[in-house]
């Protein structure tokens, strides 16, 4: 019962010492530009056209432009993080959207 006791008290402080030693940090990323996605980067489209007050034709117009914009510059940050295939597409269409607005 004594060992049982030892055993048990020397897991808990090996686990809690383990528990408390820090996480190592990450290196600061290099000036790496910001995704479009970012909502503190750039409102997204929708909210710019509604800002502007935007209806009919220039809306329209307003959205394919801003819409295209963003796909290039998804592609961009895509083609900068090295995805290719699924994830890239995954990666384009979820930033597309995040930058268009829901």
């Amino acid at each position: 019962m004594r060992i049982v006791t030892i055993i048990a008290c020397a897991t808990l402080a090996a686990t809690s010492a383990w528990a408390q030693t820090p996480a190592p940090k990450a290196p600061a990323p290099a000036a790496a530009p910001a995704a479009p996605a970012s909502p503190a980067a750039k409102p997204t489209c929708k909210a710019e056209a509604a800002d502007k007050k935007l209806a009919g034709a220039a809306l329209k117009s307003f959205m394919t432009k801003c819409q295209k914009d963003a796909g290039s510059t998804c592609t961009k940050s895509a083609t900068e993080k090295k995805l290719a295939g699924a994830a890239k597409k995954s990666f384009t269409t979820k930033c597309t959207t995040d930058a268009v607005g829901a």
